[in-house]
């Protein structure tokens, strides 16, 4: 902690400057995901008793829909950053940036998708 001037000392961000930010990023989704998955589960194993048209009607309801929606957005963000910090670890230069973009891109569409997929059951 010796090397670590006064001011980085106050801002708390160390010689990176975004350590703690990806920390508390990565902390927050985590504590998210032990609230939103177990609520997920039972919601939707709850949605899978009946035939094709009760899963519609059940996942056409707010509460199913939001809940499914709310956990697939936590987790694929909490994926992405840990796939970025993985990314920043080991790879360098134009690689480096390639990856995080399409990796980035990657995570949007995979959100975009599942709220498009709802929308659709919803509708």
């Amino acid at each position: 902690m010796r090397y670590l001037t006064d001011r980085k000392r106050a801002q708390g961000t160390g010689s990176g400057r975004q350590g703690t930010e990806h920390h508390w990023k990565m902390l927050v989704s985590s504590i998210l995901m032990v609230l939103v998955v177990p609520l997920f589960i039972f919601v939707f194993g709850a949605g899978f008793s009946g035939s094709y048209e009760d899963v519609l009607a059940y996942f056409g309801r707010p509460f199913p829909a939001i809940v499914t929606g709310l956990t697939v957005t936590v987790i694929i963000l909490h994926v992405m950053r840990e796939a970025h910090e993985a990314i920043e670890d080991y790879m360098h230069g134009v690689p480096e940036r390639l990856a995080l973009i399409g990796s980035t891109a990657m995570a949007y569409t995979m959100i975009v998708t599942a709220i498009f997929a709802l929308i659709k059951l919803a509708l």
